[in-house]
């Protein structure tokens, strides 16, 4: 099935999945409703973060899979006590990575039990070439499983361009949005390749902590995962700040207050 099938198929499936919507923590099941769980998350948010450790605790994954780390990273942390705040952080090298504080992270490894730790996050270098040569020549030969090796429509295309334009602030020069949105593509299928392997090397369950945009259903880890292992359970869940203005792309999704933070198109708007 081509990709853009694939994605047709999905929408229709959300839109018409009456189980779809927004729900309270405690409205969540007692078990993990899926082999692989995405838990979306807006970075700096720490209710975001405390709302994971919850989850993380109840669900008891075999394996979590954090966007935030690199390999090595999770490597370094194996023998590291998680309750241990000042240990975890030197372990994984946590300052000065561009993350938020730590602080609000931790809460997530201390819920995590015995749970085996995988990174998922990509050298900048190959992120960057993604955007110069496109994210199927970067990811290398698993490109066609992971949806890489088909391009989008041009509606999608443009709707996914349109995205990047808002997310940088529509600061953006228009030759650049083609190669953000491969970007956006390697990471994801990189997510959801990461996840393969926890499943395969755990059995699973699987949590991946990320950014909700990676959790959206349509376009973000699950729909890799969709095209990779089309039979697998996966389930998302979105957390967003505020009420949305459209049925947001999760199977649930959380809304919380909007954290106090400074404006970050401030840089860009003129004096």
């Amino acid at each position: 099935m081509k990709y853009g099938a694939i994605l047709l198929a999905m929408m229709t499936s959300l839109g018409a999945n009456a189980a779809a919507q927004q729900v309270s923590v405690a409205e969540l099941p007692a078990v993990s409703p899926a082999r692989i769980v995405i838990l979306g998350e807006i970075h700096d948010n720490p209710t975001h973060h405390l709302t994971q450790a919850d989850l993380v605790a109840r669900w008891a994954p075999k394996a979590i899979v954090f966007e935030m780390l690199t390999p090595a990273q999770a490597a370094s942390a194996k023998d590291v006590d998680r309750k241990d705040k000042a240990a975890m952080e030197a372990a994984l090298g946590w300052a000065g990575t561009g993350w938020p504080d730590y602080a609000m992270y931790h809460p997530i490894f201390a819920a995590s039990g015995g749970a085996r730790l995988y990174g998922a996050a990509l050298d900048h270098d190959e992120v960057r070439r993604a955007v110069k040569v496109g994210a199927a020549a970067v990811f290398g030969d698993d490109a066609a499983k992971f949806g890489l090796a088909q391009p989008l429509s041009a509606t999608e295309q443009a709707a996914r361009e349109a995205d990047q334009l808002r997310a940088h602030c529509d600061a953006l020069p228009a030759e650049m949005l083609s190669g953000m949105v491969e970007a956006q593509r390697l990471r994801d299928a990189a997510f959801a390749r990461t996840a393969l392997t926890a499943l395969q090397e755990t059995g699973g369950p699987v949590v991946v902590i990320t950014g909700s945009g990676h959790a959206d259903r349509l376009r973000g880890v699950p729909a890799a995962l969709a095209v990779a292992a089309p039979d697998l359970p996966v389930f998302s869940l979105g957390q967003i700040e505020g009420e949305p203005d459209d049925t947001p792309p999760f199977d649930r999704w959380i809304v919380t207050d909007v954290t106090p933070r400074d404006d970050p198109c401030a840089g860009f708007k003129k004096p």
